[in-house]
């Protein structure tokens, strides 16, 4: 189409300039001696140029095995510094990141080895035998094998490399490439529940990374002066771009390395450290804020908390406001999208316990549901925060709308520039959405998500299960954990049994492995032959109450 102007300088720098990368290049000029990561865990600080310069290392070091645009670099790394450096690393050669959850299984790892077909996997010392046995499972053989974040702790297994003795043979020198980047290109893929043991692996590209890093900078505000910790893991969509690596050192911020959530650490790091945003899951504030109570930590620095995976209550936001920082942020999305309404803290606490309205570039609503069919995009229930429907969620500039090598999945999820979410809810006449329950009946734990279908077809693996349903009890500790009701014809099955065959089982992840066990005649189930898991999951306090339901 002809425009009133010449537009080809215009598309040609947009389209290859407008990159993530650039945008860090170009704080790695301005801010060189700055802050950019710390891991205060073991004393260590890098600065922008710093950060540059191990990034370029790994880069040439991937580069050295062969590595070229669109391979993939597969990680499953705690955060830490090795984390930060394959964040940045594998895109300066066109590579593709893809951070696996470090909590999967050995039988989960393999799938997704066997699916991405990575060319190097790095991995955190602390699992190493899992990885072990990950790799002797999967038929996709890595070509290199990479064990890092304190290594010292763990004799080296056969066949693997030292990260740092790997990429300190290699020059800190900017990698050379023969490509020009643009915005489209995929430069990280993140895994999300699928309803089998096989992730659901979601592309996002060079675009996705700059437009989620300016929704975070526009609405915290984040700025170069902020220090950042994200209380969860940086493998997901919320800990990576909620104030984690992406946004942070996007803007020229500094981000702080934490391995695993320690609300005693996090409340000493926050005042010795002067850190101004905190992301975490509800369960994680509820933890920070009885040990505030009894530590009573300067936190006058803190500009923002930011959370995900669950709406507060009222009394709790209120507490956390008195207690921690006065300014809460409360998001709502998915791994696809990102974060796409809010609750800002001019919202809170009055308008706790609902996810708030659109972020401001995202449009969120509430369509009618129909058994066999999606409703159109148009099919509206009332905004009278009465009538029931799907949440749907339109966000051009945080997803590419699409799973990786998954038609079926992405015709399922997406349609007409909007994500069906399986979500329920309902909303008010200010487009105010208050999330009801899942389609599906999703488990969420920890802020992890998990289908029932995972746990069931596990469990009836056991070859004295006849059938069995997996839904979700209340837990203190963890939100949501996992409960587990099964059939069998062989009265010797006892709930110990049960426990440690899920306990052995490679396709389970310590967060999915069931923690309540009930032996029950017979399953709900709807007319059509479907199991009713909303029917057992409304009798699970009375079935705890009662004994019938035991914890392991």
């Amino acid at each position: 189409m002809k425009r009133t102007y010449d537009d080809s300088m215009f598309i040609d720098t947009f389209e290859h300039e407008y990159t993530w990368l650039n945008g860090f290049m170009r704080n790695v000029r301005r801010f060189g001696d700055r802050p950019a990561l710390m891991d205060i865990e073991f004393n260590k600080t890098w600065s922008y140029k710093e950060l540059n310069l191990e990034s370029n290392k790994l880069a040439n070091a991937l580069s050295g095995d062969g590595v070229k645009k669109n391979d993939v670099v597969m990680t499953a790394l705690f955060n830490c510094p090795e984390f930060a450096f394959s964040y940045i690393g594998p895109r300066k050669i066109g590579a593709i990141l893809l951070a696996a959850n470090f909590k999967f299984a050995a039988g989960e790892f393999a799938l997704l080895i066997d699916f991405n077909k990575p060319k190097v996997l790095i991995y955190s010392a602390a699992i190493a035998d899992v990885i072990e046995q990950a790799l002797k499972l999967a038929k996709h053989k890595v070509k290199r094998v990479v064990m890092a974040d304190n290594t010292s702790s763990v004799e080296l297994p056969q066949g693997h490399t030292c990260y740092t003795a790997w990429v300190d043979s290699y020059s800190t020198e900017e990698p050379q490439v023969k490509f020009r980047p643009h915005i489209y290109d995929e430069v990280l893929r993140l895994c999300t529940s699928g309803t089998t043991a096989m992730p659901k692996c979601v592309p996002i590209n060079d675009i996705n990374e700059v437009l989620s890093a300016h929704d975070v900078i526009m609405h915290y505000p984040l700025n170069p002066h902020d220090i950042t910790l994200n209380m969860t893991p940086w493998f997901h969509r919320g800990g990576c771009h909620s104030g984690g690596l992406c946004p942070t050192f996007y803007a020229g911020a500094a981000a702080v390395v934490m391995r695993k959530f320690s609300p005693q650490s996090t409340l000493n790091w926050v005042e010795q450290l002067k850190i101004t945003f905190l992301m975490g899951a509800p369960a994680s504030l509820a933890m920070l804020c009885r040990s505030q109570e009894k530590l009573n930590k300067d936190l006058s620095s803190l500009k923002g908390l930011v959370t995900m995976g669950a709406p507060l209550s009222k009394a709790d936001c209120e507490k956390y406001m008195a207690q921690l920082c006065p300014r809460i942020f409360n998001g709502y999305g998915t791994t696809e999208t990102f974060w796409n309404s809010f609750l800002r803290p001019y919202n809170l606490p009055e308008g706790a316990g609902s996810v708030g309205s659109s972020c401001t570039d995202d449009e969120v609503r509430v369509v009618k549901i129909y058994e066999d069919a999606k409703a159109e995009p148009d099919e509206l229930v009332a905004q009278d925060n009465s009538a029931i429907g799907e949440i749907i969620i339109k966000s051009p500039a945080k997803s590419t709308y699409s799973y990786y090598n998954n038609p079926k999945m992405t015709k399922e999820k997406f349609y007409k520039g909007w994500m069906y979410t399986g979500d329920t809810g309902t909303w008010d006449k200010d487009c105010v959405v208050t999330f009801y329950g899942r389609k599906d009946d999703m488990i969420v734990v920890s802020g992890e998500n998990i289908y029932p279908t995972q746990i069931e077809d596990v469990i009836k693996e056991h070859p004295k299960v006849k059938d069995c349903l997996a839904t979700a009890v209340n837990d203190k500790t963890r939100g949501q954990a996992v409960a587990v009701y099964v059939v069998t014809d062989d009265k010797t099955l006892t709930i110990d049994e049960l426990n440690e065959f899920c306990m052995n089982s490679p396709m389970l992840s310590l967060y999915k492995r069931p923690r309540y066990f009930a032996i029950i005649d017979k399953l709900p189930m709807t007319a059509t032959g479907k199991k009713k898991h909303f029917a057992i999951r409304e009798r699970t306090d009375e079935d705890l109450a009662s004994g019938i339901l035991k914890k392991r």
